[in-house]
């Protein structure tokens, strides 16, 4: 039986509310500006906290919620937001430097979420996750009673079959309900796929495992809320690449250079090297920056599992842990996704913002579908796929009750 379901009451974008989603922003001080650029986008709505007013006012979190249902509710007064019932949403992303990416928009079962291998699922989640972010999303989806933002889960078992499906479903379906240009240049369009036809692509597209791609906090909010289904794009292997996720690290207790130091006495092998910091091209190193100076650091062999092995589990174990006796999810440390390049990674060094960056190498999709296969666990913040899924184009409404 399928895990996923066309969406009963659904919001569709009737242009100009798409945005990234809220946890793809390094520093928050871009999203006041977004809002601010363009009150119609759902991040207002998402993040209360930082628009212009909210941030003026200095509000928290929950001080700005009741405002961010106003929004909401004002955005669809507007005519922001069109009203569907019972339809899979047809998804295309095109016009960036990745292939085109098919997916689709609609409902998952919350109890078919696995997060070990002692437990049942088709639905693999993949990570550690912050408690904080989960609390807020919950909230969120509490009080507005809306999902905004879906789960990106990869259809690991039929993808050939799902990207076939999903653009045939488009090129039968006319103009798309609503187009939105996101920051680079991609093109984001959605179609409403209703009657057997809907029903026939969610089917397909809940049929085998899903790996949760992106969204494992949004995927675990739903569960502390108790909800029945939650908000998905399901796509296909072929619709995503990896990109770096890496980290910028402030407030260090001596020098960068000390802390280099003191990776090379825990066995790691340390060369200085000359030029700009860039991401390494295959795994196997490490390159740390600070201010002016570069290095590339190979950890030493240790036994285990893949897991075990990358090199995002040897910062976050050995680095942070270890030697800063922080936490991963320690303020200090800032996770940086691949849209951001290393030249920007270096400019936040240089001008004081943080005392190193870390650069990383992508993980393959291949392995990441291999460890999720496995119910293998990732750490924290090691996979960011490309294109994502544009948040306010597709709002799910929960039931009353």
């Amino acid at each position: 039986m399928s895990a996923a379901h066309p969406i009963s009451q659904a919001w569709l974008s009737t242009g100009s509310t798409g945005a990234k989603n809220y946890d793809e922003f390094p520093d928050e001080t871009e999203i006041t500006r977004i809002i601010e650029a363009n009150p119609a986008s759902v991040l207002g709505v998402e993040m209360p906290a930082h628009t212009p007013e909210a941030v003026a006012a200095g509000l928290t979190f929950e001080q700005a919620l009741p405002a961010a249902a106003e929004r909401l509710a004002a955005l669809k007064e507007a005519g922001r937001f069109a009203s569907f019932g019972d339809v899979a949403v047809a998804y295309r992303i095109s016009g960036g430097p990745e292939p085109v990416a098919y997916g689709v928009f609609c409902l998952v079962d919350t109890a078919e979420i696995s997060s070990s291998a002692d437990e049942p699922g088709k639905v693999i989640r993949n990570e550690d996750v912050f408690i904080e972010k989960v609390k807020q999303r919950n909230e969120l989806n509490q009080r507005l009673r809306h999902l905004l933002s879906p789960v990106l889960l990869l259809q690991s078992s039929k993808g050939d079959e799902l990207h076939a499906a999903i653009a045939a479903a488009i090129e039968g379906a006319g103009e798309p309900v609503a187009s939105d240009v996101d920051e680079v240049g991609r093109s984001h369009e959605i179609w409403a796929i209703g009657g057997e036809a809907g029903e026939a692509l969610t089917a397909l597209a809940g049929d085998g495992d899903l790996i949760v791609a992106d969204g494992n906090h949004r995927s675990l909010a739903a569960q502390v809320g108790k909800l029945d289904r939650f908000l998905a794009v399901v796509t296909t292997p072929q619709s995503v690449v990896l990109r770096p996720y890496n980290r910028l690290v402030a407030g260090l207790p001596g020098s960068a250079a000390q802390l280099v130091e003191q990776i090379g006495q825990i066995g790691a092998s340390v060369t200085e090297v000359d030029g700009a910091p860039e991401v390494p091209a295959e795994a196997g190193k490490i390159v740390v920056y600070g201010r002016g100076r570069t290095w590339e650091i190979a950890f030493g062999e240790v036994e285990g599992t893949v897991i075990d092995r990358l090199e995002h589990t040897r910062v976050e174990q050995e680095v942070f842990n270890g030697l800063l006796g922080w936490d991963a999810g320690d303020k200090r440390i800032t996770y940086v996704g691949g849209d951001y390049p290393a030249s920007w990674m270096a400019e936040q060094v240089d001008a004081g913002k943080a005392d190193l960056a870390i650069l990383i190498a992508p993980v393959t999709v291949e392995d990441f579908i291999d460890v999720n296969l496995k119910r293998l666990k990732m750490p924290r913040k090691s996979t960011w796929f490309v294109p994502k899924a544009r948040a306010g184009l597709t709002i799910a409404e929960l039931p009353k009750g």
